[in-house]
């Protein structure tokens, strides 16, 4: 039972991931799976199967999410904005009583108590998102690459900051790439690759091919050196990571408001039923995070 817990965790992070200004990593920490995930990450060699008990489920429900849901998503985001919107943020603020609880159990091992370093790097990281909430954003919707020594290079790059970014909580691998100007760029060259995999078209197939395992050899470098720099901040300084993480998460609901219309679509006049249901929709959300995150740890297993 706790592997399907996890693939359906891994469906939500792989949907959250592909939408600008909400982050996978955040619904990680709202799962209360982030650590344990961090860790898996990083000592997937030394520690196998007990790693691949977390990642294996995880990224079974991540393709699943991608490949299902995302279109669905979008599309919703575009009819209704602000339910879809207000959905995705009950789904981050009910991880917070959880990340709340692990925060305080580090103080307690760590025998601190809060003080005026731990606010500094809440707001610090606050106002990194914060910041990346209202940052313009480059490219146009027709944005191409072609298959050019220059292109793969900056997909590289684009795939190392982008993977190091949806790793870290509160801060969107796609809205980062739109603010790099690369998102579309990214997207294009994903519909191409699948459109000619659909068709068996090789001449397409090929280039597009290799610009995008460019890009995912840049996210597998980006997750894995990332990974291991907050593995190491867990373990040395767990207090101030929590109260970065505490930071990037409150400050997230300002990125998802800022990049998906939702503020016009509260101001467009619908029924007194939408936002009735909006609200609703909000709170169901919150507690279907709140009782996920409760579910039984797979590591321990």
């Amino acid at each position: 039972m706790q592997y399907i817990w996890m693939i359906i965790k891994g469906m939500i992070i792989g949907i959250t991931n592909v939408i600008p200004g909400v982050s996978g990593g955040t619904m990680a920490v709202s799962f209360g799976i982030y650590d344990d995930v961090i860790h898996a990450v990083t000592h997937l060699k030394s520690e196998f199967k007990k790693s691949a008990r977390i990642i294996g489920p995880l990224i079974i429900g991540a393709i699943l999410g991608i490949a299902g849901f995302s279109y669905f998503i979008e599309m919703l985001l575009v009819r209704y904005t602000l339910a879809t919107a207000v959905a995705f943020i009950g789904l981050i603020l009910g991880g917070l009583p959880i990340l709340w609880r692990s925060f305080q159990k580090s103080m307690v091992q760590e025998k601190q108590s809060m003080n005026l370093l731990h606010l500094l790097f809440f707001l610090i990281f606050f106002g990194i998102v914060g910041w990346m909430a209202f940052a313009e954003t480059g490219g146009a919707t027709g944005q191409t690459v072609s298959l050019t020594f220059g292109h793969l290079l900056a997909l590289f790059f684009v795939g190392v900051v982008s993977a190091a970014a949806m790793v870290i909580p509160g801060v969107s691998g796609s809205l980062l790439m739109l603010i790099l100007g690369y998102y579309y760029a990214v997207i294009y060259t994903i519909n191409q690759f699948t459109g000619a995999l659909s068709s068996f078209d090789m001449s397409t197939l090929l280039p597009f091919g290799t610009l995008l395992g460019a890009y995912a050899l840049g996210m597998l470098i980006g997750i894995i050196l990332i990974s291991k720099a907050i593995d190491y901040f867990f373990k040395t300084k767990p207090t101030y990571t929590y109260a970065s993480i505490l930071g990037l998460v409150v400050a997230s609901p300002i990125a998802i408001l800022t990049n998906t219309s939702a503020i016009p679509d509260l101001q467009s006049g619908r029924s007194i039923w939408y936002y009735l249901l909006t609200v609703a929709l909000g709170i169901g959300c919150f507690l279907l995070t709140f009782a996920l995150g409760n579910t039984e740890d797979t590591s321990e297993m």
